[in-house]
């Protein structure tokens, strides 16, 4: 009843299912919560349905507490759609309209609608089973053969057309990089590839799966080929893409082989998306991120501090991320002194101007950002790729040296930085950002170390 795609879902099933399920994933997210941070995760938190307002409600949580509530999420998720299609059928419905489960803010509306809707037949009926072969030579059978070709083609043809239109809307049209387009999209894009290979007559799940991760595949290779995206942030999103669409190809498989769905159903669910897209830029609204790192210097704070103001050129880097076209430190330099003196800092892919906002010599050195460059350089067989990401998504606001004096001479240093990301799920790609701000840091820290404790 949970886990499978077999047997029809009656209304007290689903209401009863839908509630317990839900005070149980409260539950478990709330002694996450008190676990790791000791603090109350509110119901009104939990009920939300933009993540950032969720995070807000626990702003010192780590985030591997987010990216544990994630992965918590997955077999919920599985029940909730699974459940929400099957149940659609049970009440007559198009079992797209399960979809539902998944649209933020809609989702508990539906869900009440579909609870509430009465059973009208045997709308959802027992996967088939494979019939028994014999061993040995099988008899070809060409149109067969011809026609599962054709269904696997058109599957590939719509989902690859569903995503590279969603990235045309989201991305270089609304300028959004969201859930809809990281999540939705590819589900449905799993989805509809399935459904449209298994319509005619059904293929094993092994071949809906690989007609899934083709059509992910072939949009991501055009994304490339027509130099709008990098192969490193594609790699980085596969991931999310990938998982989401093969969810969506065994929903999309079992409404082709267990329902007569008319294919209008199919096409309504598609042009679903630039409403869902639309929706969801006007309420986004990027949370403002801090990363600290830390080293201990051999060197007094009055040392430190003037190698932190003027720390010269930086070696080549050695970390083979950078290597990726991660965008690192060259060179820092500053044009007067105090505040109102401007910071120059130099990456591989252009200035930084930095403003200086605090200056408290030797203790605390802080500027804001004015100006930035490209957070990466793409790898691509173009010179110019045109990934709005690279220009915004990711918004350093400011940053700030603390120099604070140890026992013995010593002095630890702390490099912070603020910044926005305006790519969903936050949680996901905060762990990419976090880290390549921390080896922004180290680079940056360590050299300062080294001068201060060698001269």
């Amino acid at each position: 009843m949970w886990f499978g795609l077999r047997d029809p879902v009656g209304r007290r099933v689903y209401l009863v299912t839908g509630a317990c399920l839900m005070a149980l994933k409260y539950a478990l997210d709330g002694l996450l919560v008190y676990a790791t941070t000791r603090q109350i995760w509110s119901p009104a938190a939990y009920l939300s349905p933009v993540f950032e307002l969720r995070s807000s409600t626990v702003p010192d949580a780590p985030t591997w507490m987010f990216v544990a509530m994630a992965l918590m999420t997955l077999p919920f998720m599985w029940i909730g759609v699974s459940m929400s299609v099957r149940r659609a059928a049970t009440a007559g419905l198009s079992p797209w309209a399960g979809l539902v489960f998944l649209v933020p803010v809609l989702n508990y509306l539906g869900m009440l609608v579909l609870a509430a809707l009465p059973d009208r037949g045997d709308a959802w009926h027992p996967e088939p089973t494979t019939p028994y072969r014999a061993p040995g030579p099988q008899k070809r059978v060409p149109l067969q053969i011809e026609g599962t070709l054709r269904s696997a083609l058109l599957g590939v043809v719509a989902a690859v057309g569903v995503g590279l239109a969603m990235a045309g809307l989201s991305v270089y049209t609304l300028g959004l990089y969201g859930l809809s387009l990281f999540f939705v999209t590819p589900f449905v894009m799993g989805a509809v590839s399935a459904f449209l290979l298994n319509r005619p007559a059904e293929q094993t799940r092994g071949k809906t799966v690989a007609v899934a991760c083709v059509s992910v595949l072939i949009a991501g290779g055009a994304l490339m080929l027509f130099a709008l995206e990098g192969l490193v942030c594609l790699l980085m999103a596969a991931p999310i893409a990938l998982t989401v669409a093969l969810i969506g190809a065994v929903i999309g498989r079992a409404i082709a082989i267990q329902t007569r769905t008319p294919d209008r159903d199919v096409a309504a669910c598609m042009l679903a998306l630039p409403g869902l897209v639309g929706a969801e830029a006007a309420v986004v609204e990027p949370p403002l991120h801090e990363v600290v790192s830390v080293v201990e210097v051999d060197a007094a704070p009055a040392k430190v501090w003037a190698n932190v103001v003027d720390f010269g050129e930086l070696d080549p880097p050695a970390e083979w991320f950078f290597h990726t076209g991660i965008a690192y430190p060259v060179r820092a330099r500053l044009e007067g002194r105090g505040v109102g003196a401007v910071r120059y800092c130099e990456f591989s892919t252009g200035p930084f101007v930095e403003p200086i906002t605090v200056w408290d010599e030797p203790q605390r050195l802080a500027f804001d950002v004015a100006k930035q460059p490209h957070a990466m350089r793409e790898w691509s067989p173009f010179k110019y790729v045109h990934a709005p990401h690279l220009d915004g998504s990711l918004r350093s606001k400011r940053g700030e040296f603390r120099l604070i004096e140890l026992p013995g001479g010593r002095t630890r240093l702390e490099g912070h930085t603020w910044y926005e990301l305006e790519m969903y799920p936050n949680v996901y790609w905060k762990i990419w950002s976090d880290a390549a701000i921390h080896a922004i840091h180290e680079r940056v820290l360590r050299h300062v170390k080294r001068r201060s404790e060698g001269g």
